[in-house]
This record gives C-alpha cells, sequence and structure tokens, in this order.
C-alpha cells in the first residue's frame, strides 16, 4: 500500500515538473516589444505588415485609409498619426509576439514612456531619407533609460533619396550604439524589391502582389556579389572587435560562422553594445518577414530580462507591517517564474462608459480568473472578474496569465497607473513609469452651468487614464484648468471629452506655458527664528540658512533641480530636524515670490541653529524651514524662467529666408541650418510660448510644404516684459 501512494506521489511530481517546463518553454517564445520612432517613419505601418504576415488580419491596413487595427481611435483615423499606445498580439514561427505601437509625436512621449516600462525589447523605425529624426532621438534616449533592447528598422527603402548608408551613419554619430547592418538593399529608390542577408549570403526579394507569398528567396545577384562580400567581411570584422568569443573564432578562420555571428549579435542586442540593422519598405510589404525573424532571433524573451526589483510593502498596504517577503521596504528581486508569487505592473487605465480595463505586464506568478489581488501601492484589495488578450480595440477572453505576458483585465475598480498588484501574502512594489510635468496650460468650462458637474467627472476620467494630464481648480478664478505636455495633446483631450460624453460643450481658454522661477542671485546668512506659544507646549526653532543657484547657466536643470547641505556642528541643530528643515524648504518651493510659479534650480545650506530643550520639534523646524525658505527668496535676485523647446523645421530651400526671418520674430535662436537637395533642415530654440498656432503660419509661408518638429529643451529666462 505504501510502495502504491509513493509511485502515485512520483507520478504527480513528475507530471506537476513537465507542466512547469512546459510552461516555462513556452515563456522562451514570447516577445514583449515596442515600436518606436519619429512621427510619419511607418511605425503603424509596420505593425500592420506584422498583423498581416501573421494571419491575425486578411487585408492589408493603410494609415490613410483609416483602416488600421492599431489607430482605432477616430481622432487617430481623422488626424493620420498615433496618439494612444495600442497593445497587439499575433503568432510567428512559434513565437507569440505581444506588441505595442506607440506614439511618434512629442506631446504623447508619455505614452511611450509607460510602453517603455514593460517592454522586453524595441524595433525602432527610421526613414530611409531623414534617417534619425529629433524624436526618433528622444525615444531613443527613454529606452536606453529603461535598459531595453533594440534592433533598428531602416523603412522607406523605395523613397527617393533612400540611403542605407546615410541612415546607418546617422544612428552611429547621433544615437552613438554601434550599428550593425546585416542586410544589402537590391535595388534603390523605386527600383528596391528587396535585400542581400549577410549572414546566409541569400537574396530576398518580393512581387507587388497583394498576398502574403510574394517572398522569394534566391542566389545573391551577380552584379551585388563582390559588394555583399565585402560588407560580409566588414561586419565580421565589427563583431568580432565587440565579442570575445567571436574574436577568437575571427583569429583562427578570419571569417566567422553563421551560427557565432547570429549568437553574437543576440548577445549585443542584450547587452547595447550594438544594433542589428535592418531595412525594407513596409508600405510595398517587403523586408517584414526577415524583420519579424530578426525579432525572435535577437530581442530577448522574458526569461532573458533581469529580475524585476521592488520594496515590500506590508501586508495589508500599511507602514510598519511585515509582509510574507520580508521587512517592509527592503528591497527584494523576483525572477521571471510562473509559480512565484503574482507581481503585475499596471501601465495603462482605459475608463469608458460600459467599464474600466485596467493593462498589466505580469512579472512572476500566474493570474486566474476570480483571483483577488493586493494593490501594493494603496492597500486595496481588488478582483479580477475577467482576463482579456488585447487586440487594439478587440479582445478575446481568457481564464489564465502567466509572468512574461501582457493582457487587460476587468474588475480592478481604483487601481491607477504605475499601481503594483500582487499576491496578498507577499506584497511588493515596483517602481512606477515616471510621468512628466505638463507644460501648457488651458482653460476649461463648461457652457451650460447645468454641465458642469458631467465636466467634473470627464476631467476626472481623462486624468486617471492618462498621468501625463493634470486637473486643478485655480484658487484665484475658481476655473478648472487642465495641464499637458503641447498644445495639440490638450486639443486630443479637450476633443476626446467632447466626443465620448455626447452634448457635453466645452469652452477652451488661450493656452499658457508652465513658468518657473529661479535664483541668480542669492543670499548668505538669512536668520530666522520661529516662536510659538499659546498654551501648553510651544514651538520653537531657529535657523541660519544661505541660498545660491545652481552650478550653470539659469536654467540649464531643465524645470528641476534642488540641492540641500547642512554644514551645522556641534550638535546646534540635531540630525532628525535637519531633515524637517528640508522638508520645510520643498514645501517652499512650491510658489515663488515672482507669481507663485514652482522654484527650481537653487542650493539651499543650513549653516547655523538653535533649539529649546522642550519646545523644539519636527513640526517647528519644518515650519522655521518653509518660511525661512520664503523670507530669502524674497531677498534674492529672481529670475522667471519658460519652457523652450528645440524646433527642426524642414521646408523648401526657396522659403528658408522667411522661415528663419519668423524664428528670430518668435524669439528663436537658430542653431544651424541643414540643406538636403531640394530642402534645407532649419534647427532652432524657441519659447514654447511662441510656437501656439505655428503651424498654420509655416503652411502659409511655404505654401503647405513647410513642416516642424519639437521636442522638450528645459527653461530659460522670460523676458524683461513677461515677469
Amino acid at each position: 500500500m505504501r510502495t502504491d501512494v509513493r509511485r502515485t506521489h512520483n507520478a504527480v511530481t513528475t507530471t506537476s515538473t513537465a507542466a512547469a517546463a512546459a510552461v516555462l518553454a513556452g515563456i522562451t517564445t514570447v516577445r514583449n516589444l515596442g515600436i518606436l520612432a519619429h512621427v510619419d517613419a511607418g511605425k503603424t505601418t509596420v505593425t500592420e505588415r506584422i498583423l498581416f504576415l501573421a494571419g491575425e488580419t486578411h487585408k492589408r491596413g493603410e494609415v490613410h485609409d483609416g483602416t488600421t487595427v492599431t489607430d482605432c481611435h477616430p481622432q487617430e483615423r481623422e488626424r493620420g498619426i498615433t496618439i494612444f499606445a495600442a497593445a497587439v498580439s499575433c503568432l510567428w514561427d512559434g513565437h507569440r509576439i505581444n506588441l505595442i505601437d506607440t506614439p511618434g509625436h512629442v506631446d504623447f512621449a508619455d505614452e511611450v514612456e509607460r510602453s517603455l516600462r514593460v517592454l522586453d525589447g524595441a524595433v525602432a523605425v527610421f526613414d530611409a531619407v531623414a534617417g534619425v529624426e529629433p524624436q526618433s532621438e528622444s525615444v531613443w534616449r527613454q529606452a536606453d533609460r529603461h535598459g531595453v533592447p533594440r534592433i533598428a528598422f531602416v523603412n522607406k527603402m523605395d523613397r527617393a533619396g533612400a540611403d542605407l548608408d546615410a541612415a546607418v551613419a546617422s544612428i552611429r554619430e547621433r544615437l552613438h550604439p554601434v550599428p550593425l547592418a546585416v542586410q544589402l538593399p537590391v535595388g534603390r529608390e523605386g527600383d528596391f524589391t528587396g535585400v542581400v542577408d549577410l549572414l546566409t549570403m541569400r537574396a530576398l526579394t518580393w512581387d507587388d502582389g497583394p498576398g502574403r507569398d510574394g517572398l522569394r528567396e534566391g542566389p545573391v545577384p551577380e552584379e551585388l556579389r563582390a559588394e555583399a562580400e565585402q560588407r560580409r567581411r566588414r561586419l565580421d570584422e565589427a563583431v568580432a572587435g565587440l565579442h570575445p568569443v567571436a574574436l577568437e573564432e575571427y583569429y583562427e578562420r578570419a571569417a566567422l560562422s553563421t551560427a557565432t555571428l547570429a549568437a553574437a549579435l543576440r548577445d549585443l542586442t542584450h547587452s547595447g553594445e550594438a544594433v542589428v540593422v535592418l531595412c525594407g519598405s513596409a508600405y510595398r510589404n517587403r523586408g517584414v518577414e526577415p524583420l519579424l525573424a530578426a525579432v525572435t532571433a535577437y530581442l530577448p524573451s522574458p526569461l532573458d530580462v533581469p529580475a524585476v526589483r521592488g520594496s515590500v510593502a506590508g501586508a495589508a498596504g500599511t507602514a510598519g507591517s511585515v509582509g510574507s517577503a520580508g521587512a517592509e521596504g527592503a528591497e527584494e528581486e523576483r525572477a521571471t517564474d510562473p509559480a512565484g508569487p503574482l507581481t503585475a505592473l499596471v501601465f495603462k487605465v482605459n475608463v469608458t462608459a460600459s467599464g474600466r480595463l485596467t493593462y498589466l505586464r505580469l512579472y512572476t506568478g500566474t493570474l486566474r480568473k476570480g483571483d483577488t489581488v493586493l494593490d501594493a501601492t494603496t492597500g486595496r484589495t481588488e478582483r479580477i472578474a475577467r482576463i482579456l488578450r488585447v487586440q487594439a480595440d478587440s479582445h478575446t477572453e481568457t481564464d489564465s496569465a502567466v509572468a512574461g505576458d501582457i493582457v487587460a483585465v476587468i474588475g480592478v475598480k481604483a487601481a491607477r497607473t504605475g499601481a503594483t498588484l500582487c499576491a496578498p501574502g507577499a506584497p511588493l512594489v515596483l517602481e512606477p513609469p515616471v510621468t512628466a510635468e505638463p507644460v501648457v496650460t488651458v482653460a476649461v468650462e463648461a457652457r451650460r452651468s447645468v454641465d458642469t458637474d458631467r465636466l467634473a467627472v470627464a476631467l476626472a476620467r481623462l486624468a486617471e487614464e492618462d498621468p501625463s494630464l493634470v486637473v486643478r481648480t485655480d484658487p484665484e478664478t475658481g476655473q478648472r484648468v487642465l495641464s499637458g505636455m503641447g498644445e495639440l495633446h490638450l486639443e486630443v483631450a479637450v476633443e476626446k471629452i467632447r466626443r465620448d460624453h455626447n452634448g457635453l460643450e466645452v469652452t477652451v481658454g488661450r493656452p499658457q506655458v508652465a513658468h518657473r522661477e529661479t535664483v541668480e542671485r542669492g543670499v548668505t546668512g538669512h536668520v530666522h527664528r520661529h516662536v510659538k506659544q499659546d498654551g501648553g507646549a510651544g514651538q520653537f526653532a531657529q535657523v541660519v540658512i544661505d541660498v545660491a543657484p545652481l552650478d550653470g547657466p539659469v536654467g540649464a536643470q531643465e524645470g528641476g533641480g534642488f540641492v540641500f547641505a547642512s554644514t551645522v556642528t556641534g550638535g546646534r541643530v540635531p540630525k532628525e530636524y535637519v531633515q524637517a528643515v528640508e522638508a520645510g524648504c520643498r514645501d517652499a518651493l512650491a510658489e515663488g515670490p515672482l507669481g507663485g510659479h514652482p522654484v527650481t534650480g537653487l542650493r539651499v545650506t543650513l549653516t547655523d541653529g538653535a533649539t529649546h530643550s522642550k519646545d523644539s520639534s519636527d513640526l517647528a523646524f519644518r515650519t522655521a524651514g518653509r518660511t525661512a525658505l520664503r523670507d530669502a527668496m524674497r531677498a534674492c535676485r529672481m529670475v522667471l524662467l519658460e519652457p523652450v523647446v528645440e524646433v527642426t523645421v524642414t521646408v523648401p530651400q526657396e522659403a528658408v529666408g522667411g522661415v528663419l526671418g519668423d524664428l528670430a520674430a518668435r524669439r528663436g535662436r537658430v542653431q544651424g541650418s541643414d540643406p538636403h537637395g531640394a530642402t534645407a533642415a532649419v534647427t532652432a530654440v524657441v519659447p514654447l510660448a511662441e510656437l501656439f498656432g505655428y503651424a498654420t503660419a509655416l503652411r502659409s509661408r511655404t505654401q503647405g510644404r513647410g513642416t516642424f518638429t519639437t521636442r522638450p529643451a528645459g527653461y530659460a529666462p522670460a523676458p524683461a516684459a513677461a515677469r
């Protein structure tokens, strides 16, 4: 009898182990990746071709026709740009690819930030004519901060002026990784028909048929053979110089085998030392299959990325308690493991009239329908009613999701973007995505007083979906104020209110920029004594502070920058009170003396102080620090700062003079003009306030042929008239 029980137990254990191994094997075939690029580089078209080739769609969607899967919002189809990050998934060559199509416009960079926080890899798409453009550089830097491995796809190789080598050179010069081109184009510009794969030394060509079977494979054309062999040798040399295993083989054979080269390219991609570069024309369906092969070969699976790190929370999300994972506040790592404690990050929330959709990235554990989870950020428990696999605006229900999955859930009522959902017995708080500070503000009012409450609900829903939108009430005017990342960002938000809330008419004020204040000349030895005695225990604190500007030019801190230091000796101000003084100084930064704007770019040094044996406390020193800094700033020479942006204007050569004059009239500082054939790219730094309505003015000045892009460039002193 005992033998039978033991055999049964062994059989169950073996089955369980096999099941766990099968789940882990499934995770190795998952790729969570984003499509990153500048506006109009072809991100959405690349996504559409991937879905078409994978069999998820039966017709190729086109941006200009408004028939794409990922640009599913009416505003996206009308404007022809991606506004909201959209998640889709497909199967390719035994791999599940979870893909997020991200916006390319600078106003929606926060959508990119939230997406990159949960992705394991990315495809950066570049225009074969323009190369690295301003927003390409911005999203690349965002991916650098998150340590996301990337491969590059040079798109639009069929355009006039397309040049793979020039695009690769711009990647090397402006982004600074080592670009490794693994393909050679077959044909140029309008005659582009395919590529030579330098790893296999085979030619891949496509016809213009509408189906999925347009790919043809054959030998390298004779006229390209010498160039292909030369590029393969250069590729071997470049990889050998970066990868030790490849270097050993290169020394022995003076060449690399295909297997060694592919393995080295994968390692270099994961480490970020190099970026694999492919090319094609997504619109003409050329080069997408090799891109998918590169995604599965070089980008990491969830098992390949480092373990996620977080802070242990209290068992019920309360301070001072201890969870099963360890002491509250302790750092903990959790590797990708379906059998581990559930850990998932909320990176997107959609609130509609029919319900609330919460998007999750699972890092560890398994999530099942009906599970109760803990919002470790707030201590609130939530119940998972349904789990959905997302295909942009359509969904397929599933019973469970495992570590490495990106899914949406229904039933979570209060978790906000950045919240961590985890197993109640193993609470962990993951670092949330960083939310950018808004720079543009408009006043929003309901035209009819009866709609005031409806507008409040609509604005609250907007802020819940998009953390980069901030809603507040102006204490002086009583108006509701909406702040965002740019003019287009706010325009889209207001239009969304009008569309989603039928009959709600909204009046919008002229955009205003978010000013800052800073110290140009400081003060030393400012003394403040805080004494309060009104019966019972009193309050006493004395502080002496120095205030000075941070090193560097005024406004160079790009809207952030506060340094606090203490040089107090002899215990005249105890350490715990020093921290209270710092907290009080940070409180004082909320409103500056010039116009009540936030203060930035200053250094405060606590040099001396005094305490009372009975009446000194944290509260007294915090109050003293706040009041002391406010008074000191009134004695300082303060400067009003305004946000500035780097503008790249692409115009015909004959319109350059007029554009330069217009930028100068807008207080712009021209940094250069780069001629490119019949057009020129003018770069300037311009105050953001001067760019409201610039799109219309530029179209008028260039007969509709001029375009411009912007990216934040920090803050600069405002003119005297604005102070």
